[in-house]
């Protein structure tokens, strides 16, 4: 059993196919995380469906850019959303806050504790938070790919030992959901990570994600020591079957890797902040995935790209050009530069700032 959940629920859950939103299904969901709240658990709602709700209440007669009617739905759905879980949730006598983020708010060790901090003191005071991307800003390179991205942080930030992703489907399936004998792939270990094929790239109406982004962050978020499980939404008590025994439910659980320390649970999520970008040869790759824990040394560096300077961070790149880890460097980029071809110089990432991505090579 969980003691610490992070919940996510999707667009395609709560939203009516015209628009607006499920009233009768949120109010199952919120039933079930009442539930698990009485029962001691801390629980983080990350929950989508603010531009579903908007797209239900106004009128889009209008021609307009898809900027600016994500921000209008968003911006007038999520009152609807957060004021309709205050009230399902008071019929519980559960008090909730509102947590509205960007991406911009993760963007350092210190914006990373300082929200880390506010979610602390809601749990404390037995308040639960419902957190959403605050689209109406959130307009730029920097956005979350979607929701599950968030919900990977926050779990990750707070120490969570699950996350629930709720979408409408079972989970991930190993052909064609639509096809006879497709069946929910149940388990996914460490060291499993090529399930692009069995993946559509279709999004969905309402959300900006999919089931290969999902398949992603369930991958880096069991990679740094939590439980994920994918699961559909609309499945009667679905939260308290994965929360008291998930293998009752049919759906697809990422099995959690070794808990990571603090800083690499952060890095993991911080790959569009990095200052610039390495490159590093199949022999230090190699190295970095064996058993032994190992740094960066200079010597398996093959490019350096963009200026940074102590401290800042780097994505590493394999020479396929595939993102394979965040690193903190421990010297600036003329130190090198300087250095670059100095075996016996001190590593460029030291392996308590190196957080890496499955292998990619398998």
């Amino acid at each position: 059993m969980y003691n610490k959940i992070t919940i996510k629920i999707g667009s395609n859950v709560l939203a009516e196919v015209q628009g607006g939103l499920d009233e009768s299904r949120m109010s199952l969901l919120v039933d079930e995380i009442a539930r698990l709240h009485k029962a001691g658990k801390k629980v983080i709602l990350v929950s989508s469906g603010a531009v579903a709700s908007g797209r239900g209440m106004i009128d889009l007669s209008k021609k307009m850019d898809p900027v600016s009617m994500r921000q209008l739905l968003s911006s007038v759905g999520q009152v609807k959303l957060i004021n309709r879980y205050t009230d399902l949730f008071a019929n519980h006598q559960i008090p909730v806050a509102q947590v509205l983020v960007t991406k911009q708010d993760f963007r350092t060790r210190e914006h990373y504790l300082n929200m880390k901090n506010c979610v602390s003191a809601l749990w404390e005071h037995n308040v639960l938070p419902i957190v959403n991307e605050n689209d109406a800003v959130s307009v730029t390179a920097l956005m979350f790919t979607d929701n599950d991205e968030l919900s990977g942080l926050m779990a990750s930030m707070m120490g969570c030992e699950a996350l629930m992703i709720l979408s409408n489907v079972d989970g991930i399936y190993n052909g064609d959901p639509k096809e006879p004998g497709s069946e929910v792939i149940r388990t996914v270990q460490n060291g499993q990570t090529d399930l692009s094929k069995y993946i559509s790239t279709g999004k969905s109406d309402f959300g900006r994600g999919g089931m290969l982004t999902k398949c992603r962050i369930a991958q880096k978020t069991a990679a740094s020591g939590i439980h994920v499980h994918i699961a559909n939404g609309t499945t009667p008590n679905v939260l308290t079957k994965l929360a008291c025994n998930a293998k009752e439910q049919v759906h697809t659980h990422f099995i959690a890797d070794e808990p990571r320390p603090a800083i690499k649970k952060w890095m993991a999520y911080s790959e569009g902040f990095a200052k610039a970008e390495i490159t590093i040869n199949k022999g230090a790759q190699q190295v970095l995935y064996s058993p032994k824990a190992t740094s960066l040394l200079l010597a398996g560096v093959t490019w350096l790209q963009g200026e940074f300077k102590k401290g800042d961070l780097l994505r590493i790149r394999n020479e396929k050009g595939q993102l394979i880890g965040i690193g903190k460097a421990a010297y600036n980029k003329e130190v090198a530069e300087k250095h670059r071809f100095d075996d016996k110089y001190k590593p460029l990432v030291h392996y308590d700032y190196l957080f890496l991505f499955p292998d990619v090579t398998g």
